[in-house]
């Protein structure tokens, strides 16, 4: 629903920006660094607003990859880490067998005493 919304309110922005250039068609001098030239207002903004979702869109793509990558360490870390726990549970319970045996041939020990 979150993506719906967004995806509406991207709409509705791209829309604002078309009447809003579609509105201001007059000629205006763009400097540039190296020299000036003359556009279409509209050329101009829609290219700025261009330029600004491409840059915004890279840098979320960016982000968007990083963290992935993070999560797949992270998620591979977890895996070697349950393995780790899964191995101790096991040897936990060895060990505990281990004792309860011991403890059996204590008792039984102490009831048969050897004369």
């Amino acid at each position: 629903m979150k993506f719906q919304w967004s995806l509406l309110f991207g709409l509705i922005f791209a829309v604002i920006i078309a009447l809003f250039a579609v509105y201001n068609v007059d000629a205006v001098p763009v400097n540039y660094v190296f020299g000036t030239a003359e556009w279409p207002l509209i050329l101009v903004i829609l290219g700025s607003a261009l330029l600004g979702a491409l840059l915004s869109g890279t840098v979320a793509i960016y982000r968007s990859f990083v963290l992935s990558r993070k999560v797949k360490h992270l998620e591979k870390d977890l895996e070697k880490k349950e393995a780790s726990i899964h191995a101790l549970q096991n040897e936990i319970a060895v060990h505990q067998e281990n004792v309860q045996v011991v403890d059996e041939s204590i008792t039984i020990e102490k009831d048969n005493p050897i004369i």
